[in-house]
Order: C-alpha cells, then sequence, then structure tokens
C-alpha cells in the first residue's frame, strides 16, 4: 500500500479532506492523517462522523496564538513525521497556516505537493489575510492543483502553472455534506435541539451566522452585530442562531453585543453534523466563512458574505452569495430583502461540483504517483 500524507489543522481541511481519505483507502491506498494541531478538538470532533481518526497528532502547544508561533513549532515537528513516514506525495488544503508549513516542509523534503481546492484568489493580499498570500506561495511549490472550479483552474492558467498540473475536480466539500446530510444524525447540542423544537412547534424562520475573520475583528464586526441584532428586532418570527468561534476575542464580542437577546441562540462551535442541520434548516446565511459560502448552496439557503472580497465569486455569480461586508446599513438592507423575498436558490445553481469530486482528486492523486515513481526509476542507475 502507498502511503498518501494528508495534513489537517482545521475543521474545513477536516471536512474536505475527509472524503480524499474515505476514497484513497477504497482504491488501496493508506491514508496517513495528520492532524497539526491548529484548531485541536474541532478537527478530531469532524473527522468522526467519516469514521476517521488521525494517525499522527503534531506536539504543537498554542501560547500567543500567533502565526508565527504556530509555523516556528509546525516545520520541525512535520519535517520529522515526514523523514519517519516518508510518503509517496503529502497532500495539503486550502489556504491555512497549516497548510502552508506543510508544503515547505514537503518541499524541502523533495516530496511531491498535491494542493486539494487550489486556485482560489481575489488578488488582494491584504483579503483575506493571512489566506490570500497562503494561497499563492502554496501555488509556487506544489505538483499538482486540484482546482474546484473552472474560474479557479483558470486563475492558475493566468499564473503560468502548467495545465498538465491543473485537475478539475469539484470541491470535496459537496462530496461531505452529501455524506453527513444523508445520515441525517440527530442533533447534539441540546441548544440546537432546543431550538430546532421552537422552530418545529412556531414556525419561525431560521438565520443562520458565523464570523471569524481577523479582517472584521473589533469595529467591523461590531457594525455587523448591530446590524442583526435590528434585524431579529424587526422580525419576530426570526431567530438567529450563532455558534461561537474558539478565539476568546470574538466569543467576548459576540457575547456581549447578542448574548441577552431573547431570540438569539449563542452556542459553541458545532459538530460538523450540527452544521449541517443548521444549514438545511436557515432561511438565510450571514458568513465570513469561505467554507459555508460552498455548503449552504446544496441547501438553497442564500449566502450575505459579510467580507468586501471573496475567492469564491463562483457563489456571487451563480446568484447564491451576496457580498455586503459588515456595513450595518448595507447588511441590513440585504438581509431584510431576503426575508421578505423568502428567496430559496435552485439546487442546480450550485457552482461546486456534483458530489464526485474525492473520485476526480484519487485518480489525479493516481496519476501524480505514477509519474514520480517513473521519474525516481529513471533517475536510479541500473545495477
Amino acid at each position: 500500500m502507498t502511503d498518501v500524507l494528508l495534513l489537517v489543522g482545521t475543521r474545513p481541511e477536516a471536512v474536505k479532506m475527509a472524503p480524499v481519505a474515505v476514497r484513497l483507502t477504497e482504491a488501496g491506498h493508506r491514508p496517513v492523517i495528520v492532524h497539526s494541531g491548529q484548531h485541536r478538538d474541532m478537527v478530531e470532533q469532524t473527522l468522526v462522523p467519516f469514521g476517521l481518526r488521525p494517525d499522527e497528532r503534531l506536539p504543537v502547544d498554542r501560547g500567543a496564538g500567533s502565526q508565527a508561533e504556530l509555523v516556528s513549532q509546525l516545520l520541525p515537528a512535520l519535517d520529522h513525521v515526514l523523514a519517519r513516514r516518508n510518503p509517496a506525495v503529502v497532500v495539503v488544503q486550502g489556504d491555512t497556516t497549516t497548510a502552508l508549513a506543510g508544503a515547505l516542509a514537503a518541499f524541502w523534503r523533495r516530496i511531491p505537493i498535491a494542493h486539494l481546492e487550489a486556485g482560489l484568489r481575489t488578488g488582494d493580499l491584504a483579503a483575506p489575510f493571512p489566506e490570500e498570500a497562503n494561497r499563492q506561495m502554496i501555488a509556487r511549490i506544489a505538483a499538482l492543483h486540484l482546482a474546484p472550479t473552472a474560474a479557479a483552474a483558470a486563475a492558475l492558467r493566468r499564473e503560468s502553472v502548467p495545465s498538465a498540473e491543473i485537475v478539475l475536480t469539484g470541491n470535496t466539500v459537496v462530496d461531505a455534506v452529501r455524506q453527513i446530510a444523508a445520515a441525517d444524525l440527530p442533533a447534539a447540542d441540546p441548544r440546537l435541539a432546543a431550538l430546532e423544537r421552537e422552530l418545529d412547534a412556531t414556525g419561525a424562520r431560521l438565520v443562520l451566522m458565523t464570523a471569524h475573520r481577523r479582517e472584521s475583528w473589533g469595529a467591523p464586526l461590531a457594525e455587523a452585530l448591530e446590524a442583526v441584532s435590528t434585524l431579529v428586532d424587526s422580525y419576530p418570527d426570526v431567530r438567529l442562531l450563532l455558534p461561537l468561534h474558539p478565539n476568546p476575542a470574538v466569543r467576548d464580542q459576540i457575547a456581549a453585543a447578542l448574548g441577552r437577546h431573547p431570540r438569539v441562540v449563542l452556542t459553541d462551535p458545532l459538530g460538523y453534523p450540527d452544521l449541517i442541520r443548521a444549514l438545511r434548516r436557515a432561511d438565510l446565511v450571514l458568513t465570513d466563512s469561505g467554507g459555508i459560502q460552498e455548503e449552504a448552496p446544496s441547501f438553497g439557503a442564500p449566502v450575505l458574505v459579510l467580507r468586501e472580497v471573496t475567492e469564491r465569486m463562483e457563489a456571487v455569480d451563480a446568484g447564491c452569495a451576496w457580498l455586503v461586508g459588515t456595513d450595518r446599513t448595507r447588511l441590513l438592507t440585504e438581509a431584510s430583502r431576503l426575508l421578505d423575498e423568502g428567496l430559496r436558490v435552485p439546487a442546480e445553481r450550485n457552482p461546486f461540483g456534483d458530489g464526485r469530486a474525492a473520485e476526480r482528486v484519487c485518480a489525479a492523486l493516481n496519476l501524480l504517483m505514477h509519474r514520480e515513481a517513473g521519474a525516481d526509476a529513471a533517475l536510479t542507475p541500473a545495477s
């Protein structure tokens, strides 16, 4: 069996890597899931519904929480794992600090890098920060670029990435969403379960909100929270569900603004099956999360993106999402319009794939491994 190292450090990475791990096992490879420790509990929690767990956990101790601190711990820990495991390929996902560190460690070991969800771009290194730069740096050293959409593939070609190294796969998040939705697990969070009972009893509508981006901290987030507070006041039949991000600064700001509102439900970070339950019930989604922009179209929920730019313009172009930023007036106007219209997004508009992305990813990884094996053989002197 061939070892394929799958590096995860945050919940979105775990969600999007899980279908790939399952498919690799079915294809006779050995997926080695390495958990970087960037978001420790959320990753382990997310893998469980897929029947997965990490094979390696890196000894990362988050103190100050800075990017420099994280990278300084990840690089030597990853290098040790790569030296011991010697995988045929390292797969990194998206734009996190974990992905960047994993790509660097693999590149220095001359292990080919496959970049899952490659090619997303805003063209602005400050937004999202530091994710836009992370993606661009990974692209310079990856051997295989697994693009989720045609627009992502085109962005890579504009940057002179060879077409032979780009594979259009669709987004594995659609595979993951469909698997979890089909399982239809009951709500694990008691506050979500109670909210579901209230929605069933009253016929109230659900607005789901998430917020955590660094560029939103402070004044921008305060504007958005003021807008949603006014929104809930204006619509007595609306309940707002807001899972709190682990970052204490974000949690404290949200709790101070909305914690006492009688029609606002604040929860700890939801497990992935619970998040999918909430998305299935949502009449409107407000988020600065990239992953939720991709997940919501599978359930017809319109999305207001609490950012000025997004690297997922496909959702905007398809009429699944609207960029509104965090300006109070703009956000309140657009949210009111969508609630008044009762808009649902037709399933055929989903621009992120057909649920077979992991199959295409594994086929592309097979070709990469065969190509690399051939190159190694060519470099080995005949005996």
